[in-house]
């Protein structure tokens, strides 16, 4: 059986997951993902990688909020605060993907992919990406110009991106 390829628009992703892995499994590191907007895209651009289990824990899809604070540890007051999408949010799901999973480094994404619900405050493809590991967390504010499914891919790629510049040096972002 031949092994099935990623279509043209996930390549990029794949791409940026194949030299993740390359970056983690020199260092020994582990990494861990928690995602909102992107529904499992980082996830699944980093399984694509034959032997990604070599150092990928796992991660969560947690859209709700009530999800957010149980499984990750976001705090019930940042989200009243800030709000889900919010660098305020973004930070301590990864810190909390980093310490639930174990993982040396995580990754966040949380956004609005649209069509709906955006406002004037936080439109549509606003997106907010963080990275965790032993020396501190690191967030990035994106705004995507995109349809829902552009949003979602654009929002991935930058997560990957966002871990192989911390782990590599790397900068490759979006």
């Amino acid at each position: 059986m031949n092994p099935v390829e990623p279509s043209a628009e996930l390549e990029p992703l794949v791409a940026l997951a194949r030299r993740i892995q390359d970056a983690m499994l020199e260092r020994e590191l582990s990494l861990a993902t928690a995602e909102s907007c992107t529904g499992g895209l980082v996830a699944f651009a980093l399984t694509e990688i034959a032997g990604s289990s070599d150092y990928y824990a796992g991660g969560i899809v947690s859209y709700s909020n009530a999800l957010k604070e149980a499984e990750l540890a976001v705090k019930h007051a940042t989200l009243e605060r800030h709000g889900a999408v919010s660098a305020q949010t973004a930070v301590e799901m990864a810190d909390g993907a980093r310490h639930r999973y174990g993982a040396d480094v995580a990754v966040s994404v949380t956004g609005i992919a649209g069509p709906g619900g955006g406002s004037d405050a936080k439109p549509v493809g606003l997106t907010y990406v963080a990275v965790a590991d032993d020396h501190g967390t690191d967030v990035r504010r994106f705004l995507w110009p995109d349809d829902r499914h552009g949003n979602r891919l654009r929002s991935a790629e930058a997560a990957l991106a966002l871990v192989l510049e911390r782990v590599a040096g790397a900068s490759v972002g979006p």
